[in-house]
C-alpha cells in the first residue's frame, strides 16, 4: 500500500517538474530567440526564404564577415542614441516610484489604523479608479497640458503615472499594515514615540519587504508603459518603450527594424537581473500581504 502511495506521488512528482519545464522552454523561447536574433542582420532574423538562416547567419556573414555583428546594438544605442530614452526612463522610473511609495505608505497606513467607515469608500473609489483604462484617464489630461504649456516633458509624465500608480499602491500597503498588529504602535507610543514616530521606527522596518514588493510593481508599471508616456511625451524626451517603437517605423516609412531588436534585448536585461537580486523580498513580501495575522 505505501509503496503504491510512494509510486503515485513520485509520478506526480515527475509530472510537475515537467510541465514546469515545458512552461519555461515556452516562456523563455521568445526572449532567447530574440536575444540571439539581434546579433543578426535583417536579412537572416526575418529571413522568409529560409528560416534557418537565422541560425546559420548565413547573410550576416557575407555583411559583415562573421556570424554575429553588434551593429544593432551600435545603430540603437549610439546612431539613434537610445541612451536619451533609456535615461529619461530612469529619471521617470525612480520618481514615480518614490513618489508612489510615500504617498502609498502613509495613506495605507491611515486607512489601516484609522478604523472609519470612510475609509473603505475611499479604498473603493481608488479601485474604480484604478479599474479605468489608462488611455481613458490620459486623454483627460492632454487639453489642460496643451493649455498650460506643458505637454512633452517629463514631470507631466511622472505626474499622470504617480495618479494612475497610486491607487494600486494604496490597495497593496494597506493590506500589509492590516496584517502588523496595532499592539506594535500602541507599545511604542507608551514608551513615548509620537504617531509618526511608531510608523517610521517601529512599523516601517517591519514592513520593508511589502516596500520592496509594492515598490517593484511600480518600477515595472512606469518601466513598461506604452500609452502613457506615447501620448504625453515629445520625441526629445521619450522614453524606451515608445523609442523602441520609433524604430519599428510605419507602413509609410521604412524602420530600422534590427535596432528595435537589439533595444528590446536591451530594455529587458535589467528586469531580469532586478527580479533575480529581490527575489527573496518578493516571495516574503507577497507571503506577508497574503497571510492574516
Amino acid at each position: 500500500m505505501t509503496t503504491l502511495a510512494d509510486n503515485r506521488i513520485t509520478t506526480l512528482k515527475i509530472v510537475s517538474f515537467a510541465l514546469v519545464a515545458l512552461w519555461l522552454i515556452i516562456a523563455a523561447f521568445p526572449f532567447l530567440w530574440t536575444l540571439w536574433g539581434s546579433f543578426k542582420v535583417q536579412a537572416d532574423f526575418f529571413s522568409k526564404a529560409n528560416w534557418q538562416n537565422a541560425l546559420s547567419g548565413t547573410n550576416t556573414i557575407r555583411e559583415t564577415g562573421s556570424a554575429f555583428t553588434g551593429q544593432g546594438y551600435y545603430g540603437a544605442w549610439v546612431q539613434e542614441e537610445f541612451w536619451r530614452a533609456a535615461l529619461n526612463t530612469c529619471i521617470v522610473v525612480f520618481f514615480t516610484v518614490v513618489i508612489s511609495l510615500t504617498f502609498g505608505t502613509l495613506g495605507g497606513y491611515a486607512l489601516a489604523r484609522s478604523g472609519k467607515r470612510y475609509a473603505f469608500w475611499l479604498l473603493m473609489a481608488a479601485l474604480v479608479f484604478r479599474a479605468m483604462p489608462h488611455i481613458t484617464l490620459v486623454s483627460g489630461y492632454l487639453l489642460p497640458f496643451f493649455e498650460w504649456n506643458v505637454w512633452g516633458i517629463l514631470p507631466t509624465t511622472i505626474i499622470v503615472l504617480v495618479a494612475i500608480n497610486q491607487p494600486f499602491t494604496l490597495w497593496m500597503l494597506h493590506s500589509f499594515f492590516l496584517n502588523i498588529p496595532k499592539d506594535m504602535d500602541e507599545s511604542a507610543m507608551v514608551d513615548g514615540c509620537t504617531r509618526f514616530q511608531a510608523f517610521r521606527h517601529v512599523i516601517i522596518p517591519v514592513m520593508w519587504p511589502g516596500v520592496i514588493t509594492t515598490g517593484l510593481f511600480s518600477f515595472l508599471l512606469a518601466y513598461n508603459d506604452f500609452a502613457v508616456t506615447a501620448m504625453l511625451l515629445s520625441t526629445q524626451n521619450e522614453t524606451i518603450i515608445p523609442a523602441i517603437n520609433s524604430f519599428l517605423g510605419s507602413t509609410q516609412v521604412e524602420g530600422n527594424v534590427m535596432f528595435a531588436v537589439a533595444a528590446v534585448v536591451s530594455a529587458t536585461a535589467p528586469l531580469f537581473v532586478l527580479i533575480l537580486f529581490f527575489q527573496r523580498q518578493i516571495v516574503s513580501g507577497l507571503t506577508a500581504g497574503a497571510v492574516k495575522g
